[in-house]
């Protein structure tokens, strides 16, 4: 909760939730219940957040959840961080329409120290009972047949079809293997295993999260609560944030980069993503569009970065759009020591990461969208004889992508 405001508690615990449940049908208030249990608990609740590190990033979408757990930790509760590192294997199946890659254990520890690496901004990992980093093989790895058994046999083959994506994999007759029906069961053994008393997760989550509760009823503990929240629409404004479709916000990208991507946000977003990325209080923020998208890039950057970091930022993208691009400090910077010469752009912008392909890059050029040192370049075949030609130049992408080359 930010320091020295007048909001309560419960008023920043469900700030942007979507549903709590259960609810009592007769509650006037979805919150009911879980503010009864927050206020009458006579010890700190015990919140439950899993996270399978499938890959090595996380962008802001994946911050929402991470950022309530935040919110519980500083409402004195415990945050219960769980490391899929035995479910990450198998890969959540939630809204896939084909079986997930299994994952090495090897690649999942690299991946697990990444994501912790890039929570550090977020949770607190200093105060002394307010985090528990838990591995979930600690207790999946020693779960005997007879045990597997005793999971499978609280759902049927009809209730686990009912898991979004698995009907209508099952329907188009695309193949749903047996481990995946294993991953609810086990990610609710989860809740078992740490005696949740809330868990967190995405609106995609619910079905998860509502197995987490049978299960916790089937071995005699009381059901956990659930606490959705929505999932993230990304940069494009249309689909909702993710690394493959290009439209998000890296957690690790560089300052420059989140600051121009966010604030190019929509203004039909800027709303909601003021609730769900930031502490600002919503009814102080400024009414033109164009001055909130500037709040939103300089605080969210702040958090990740540093508000000394996030002000250079500002400054850097002011310069470049002047057409100053000697004074953008905060541009990444990329050697060409890398690149052997001579050497077409369209290569340079790949192999520097402002494109995926050479012919992306060929594309990007064509469409008039990269710009060298502010000159707009047009000639798709335009070839760079030495590194001199560039050293100290920012190339460009678009509004959103920089790169300063050095030799």
């Amino acid at each position: 909760m930010p320091p020295g405001n007048q909001t309560s508690d419960l008023d920043w615990l469900f700030r942007g939730t979507s549903e709590i449940f259960p609810d009592r049908p007769d509650s006037q208030n979805p919150q009911e219940n879980l503010a009864q249990l927050l206020a009458q608990s006579d010890r700190p609740l015990r919140v439950k957040l899993g996270i399978d590190p499938t890959g090595a990033d996380i962008h802001l979408g994946h911050s929402i959840s991470f950022r309530k757990l935040r919110a519980f930790q500083d409402a004195d509760h415990v945050a219960v961080l769980i490391i899929g590192d035995f479910t990450a294997q198998i890969g959540d199946p939630t809204g896939k329409s084909e079986v997930r890659r299994q994952l090495s254990p090897q690649e999942v520890r690299e991946n697990a120290r990444d994501y912790l690496d890039q929570l550090r901004p977020i949770l607190d990992f200093d105060t002394p009972g307010r985090l528990e980093i838990r591995y979930n093989s600690e207790w999946l790895s020693k779960l005997d047949l007879a045990k597997i058994q005793e999971l499978l046999a609280t759902m049927t083959v009809g209730q686990m079809l009912a898991k979004e994506g698995f009907a209508e994999r099952f329907s188009q007759e695309n193949p749903i293997y047996l481990h995946e029906f294993l991953y609810p069961l086990m990610q609710g053994y989860d809740s078992v295993a740490v005696q949740a008393d809330v868990e967190l997760g995405g609106t995609d989550q619910k079905f998860n999260i509502a197995v987490g509760r049978d299960l916790q009823r089937h071995f005699g503990q009381k059901p956990q609560f659930g606490l959705l929240l929505p999932i993230l629409i990304g940069t494009d404004g249309v689909q909702k944030m993710s690394k493959s479709l290009g439209n998000y916000v890296g957690l690790k990208e560089d300052p420059l980069t989140m600051y121009s991507k966010l604030q190019g946000i929509p203004d039909a977003l800027l709303d909601e993503y003021f609730e769900l990325l930031t502490n600002l209080f919503l009814d102080e923020l400024p009414e033109n569009p164009r001055d909130r998208q500037k709040l939103l890039a300089l605080d969210v950057v702040s958090q990740y970065h540093g508000k000394d970091v996030a002000l250079k930022a500002r400054e850097s993208l002011e310069n470049i759009s002047g057409g100053d691009t000697a004074a953008a400090e905060a541009v990444p910077t990329y050697s060409l020591s890398n690149v052997q010469f001579p050497a077409p752009v369209y290569y340079i912008l790949n192999a520097s990461g402002l494109c995926k392909s050479s012919g992306e890059g060929r594309r990007q050029i064509q469409g008039g969208a990269v710009r060298l040192d502010g000159d707009r370049l047009t000639d798709a075949t335009l070839e760079i004889q030495s590194p001199e030609e560039l050293s100290g130049k920012v190339l460009q992408v678009g509004k959103k992508k920089f790169v300063r080359l050095i030799p």
